[in-house]
């Protein structure tokens, strides 16, 4: 008897992907044919999980924490985010503010889920994680994507993209300030633009602020901090970046109770708790020795200044310092046209085998806006160590002098 597939789901046809891991799989597959790979590609981290939260995990472990767990979070970890957020962002919150989840990723779809309705709008940057898109349009949402220009020391909002968009179905802001992929930072006069946008359109904001403390000097600000902005603000929280847990998947939502309320049982239904043994490892971080996580930036550091030195002494590349994230936003329009490379996939699978670096371009962060000019590549220098940047960069300055 023939067995006919069985149909998909219709709603499966809007569901996107995380396009970077595309490039990790083949960036693997040209590393197993022998070849040497600089991986820039994707924002893991290649630094230990610091050992007090790990003897905290392995401590809760072995003294039997592995059973369920509150579906938003052991109290003890709400009360020590709540404060910790609260500490860093001037703002009053306790544990029913705080909703844990498996990763900040979670965050953003039930965000969604919680605050809009099919055929809502919903504004998210573009360049930006190719999840918020997704999940937007998976729900039934309509996606309205905003960009960045260059400023004089980094990228800078494109507000006129923002107003041009508005219509009375508008509903949802995403706004990821310290951002991937371009690693822009809204300055206090910025800030105060967007939170005046989201107040007179009454929109509800996600502020996705997974790098708030993977910052190299200067202070991070928040959208949330403003005045009249915490009570329609929801900020997405990850221990993934401070604490390199990248892979312990572990986040939480932090916002008004209400909505912090809905997402919690959005996690009844998903995935009944966060991993609970883990959430005593991140209690360690949050109160435990923090020398940890300067460690990890001071390395980031090195790395980052490393980067930007030898991309900006490729002949055709052109590339800011961001004080934040881990990641670059190079410009390499004029190498593209020098090296008579007419799209993004031919430029980076060209850099991979003749050089060996791996990149992302900008069309892994989003479709490409109409007015779109210049065109970019993501540098990630989490996941690589300074000797083999200046060794792959090195390469790729030659290939493109060449």
């Amino acid at each position: 008897m023939t067995v006919s597939p069985l149909p998909i789901a219709e709603r499966i046809s809007r569901l996107g992907t995380e396009t970077a891991f595309a490039v990790s799989a083949e960036a693997a597959v040209w590393q197993a044919q022998g070849h040497t790979v600089y991986p820039f590609h994707i924002g893991d981290m290649d630094l230990p999980t610091p050992e007090n939260i790990v003897e905290a995990s392995f401590r809760a472990l072995r003294d039997g924490k592995n059973g369920y767990c509150p579906n938003a979070g052991i109290p003890a970890l709400r009360e020590a985010l709540a404060a910790d957020v609260g500490a860093s962002h001037g703002l009053e919150l306790g544990p029913l503010n705080v909703a844990i989840e498996p990763g900040g990723k979670p965050v953003i779809g039930k965000f969604i889920l919680a605050l809009m309705n099919p055929g809502d709008e919903v504004f998210y940057p573009n360049p930006g994680y190719p999840i918020y898109e997704s999940q937007i349009e998976f729900h039934g949402g309509k996606a309205l994507p905003y960009g960045y220009v260059e400023g004089s020391d980094n990228f800078e909002l494109d507000f006129d993209a923002l107003e041009a968009q508005v219509s009375p179905r508008a509903r949802l802001l995403i706004f990821n300030n310290l951002q991937n992929p371009t690693g822009a930072e809204s300055s206090p006069a910025e800030l105060e633009r967007v939170a005046e946008f989201a107040l007179r359109h009454d929109l509800a904001v996600l502020c996705d602020e997974a790098y708030w403390d993977t910052r190299y000097s200067g202070q991070s600000r928040s959208l949330a901090s403003l005045p009249d902005m915490a009570a329609r603000s929801v900020i997405l929280y990850t221990f993934s970046k401070k604490f390199a847990m990248t892979g312990w998947r572990l986040g939480a939502a932090v916002g008004p109770a209400p909505i912090v309320d809905v997402i919690a049982k959005l996690n009844v239904n998903d995935e009944s708790c966060s991993n609970h043994f883990i959430q005593y490892g991140a209690l360690e971080g949050l109160t435990g020795d923090q020398s940890g996580p300067r460690d990890i930036v001071r390395v980031l550091k090195e790395r980052r200044d490393v980067c930007v030195s030898l991309l900006n002494q490729i002949p055709g590349v052109s590339c800011f310092t961001p004080e934040a994230t881990f990641y670059l936003f190079p410009n390499v329009s004029e190498l593209m046209a020098r090296k008579g490379l007419a799209s993004y996939d031919h430029l980076r699978r060209t850099a991979l085998e003749e050089t060996g670096v791996s990149f992302c371009t900008r069309l892994h962060f989003g479709r490409a806006l109409p007015d779109e000019k210049d065109a970019y590549v993501r540098f990630a220098y989490s996941g690589i160590t300074v000797p083999l940047i200046e060794e792959g960069l090195g390469k790729l300055k030659a290939w493109a002098e060449a």
